[in-house]
């Protein structure tokens, strides 16, 4: 069985979490919390997570495992028949990661934990997540899906780091990136209402206060 290391908290868990539930694939979730101690790198080598433990031994990086769950596993695919329309998952996939999650991720500490980030780093997260969300209004479908009629790896991508970013352009640059483009805010709420993601928000919800208080820790 495939085990799922991390917690669910992370939204990049959550993209691996929601794979395995839309395949319908018996996984176990094993908390694990990132770090830089011996006993982390033995599973991660950078010491993050998520991590994908399977019968051959462990997988890190989440576009990496989601690639591997696809290859190898049973149960509802989630990259189109053709090569071509694998490759073009795969752009959206990176362009969301690259271009809006990790822009986005650089003001998580004042969005969401009260921290402030320097006025520099605002300026430029707001410069790429512009050029991010212009990149993904031109070269998604939305079609509903981000590639199309059909659910795929870049809907994982972009359900569990668009809310984010959105939040981050709320409470930190006073910017409304769904304001001109309803395609991706009627996807959002497209995806909000799968029945595998009402676990998932429960699933994070039930762990925020662990996750909070270990961060309060660490400061």
């Amino acid at each position: 069985m495939l085990k799922l290391y991390g917690f669910p908290v992370s939204n990049y868990y959550n993209m691996v979490k929601l794979a395995l539930l839309e395949k319908a694939l018996p996984f176990e979730e094993v908390p694990f919390v990132s770090g830089q101690t011996p006993q982390v790198l033995a599973i991660s080598p950078r010491g993050k997570v998520p991590v994908l433990e399977t019968e051959h031994g462990f997988i890190s990086e989440t576009s990496v495992m989601l690639d591997y769950i696809e290859q190898t596993q049973p149960g509802k695919s989630l990259l189109p028949a053709d090569a071509f329309g694998q490759a073009k998952v795969r752009e959206l996939v990176k362009e969301i990661e690259l271009y809006i999650e990790l822009p986005a991720r650089t003001c998580y500490a004042e969005a969401f934990f009260g921290q402030a980030v320097e006025p520099l780093i605002k300026e430029r997260a707001r410069t790429e997540l512009l050029a991010g969300f212009a990149t993904l209004k031109r070269n998604g479908k939305f079609a509903p899906y981000v590639a199309g009629e059909q659910m795929t790896l870049a809907d994982l991508m972009f359900v569990f780091s668009v809310d984010l970013a959105c939040a981050v352009g709320k409470k930190v640059l006073n910017l409304d990136f769904l304001e001109d483009f309803p395609q991706a805010r009627a996807l959002l709420e497209l995806l909000g209402e799968n029945p595998h993601m009402a676990k998932i928000r429960a699933d994070k919800e039930a762990a925020m206060p662990a996750f909070l208080q270990m961060i309060s820790k660490r400061k």
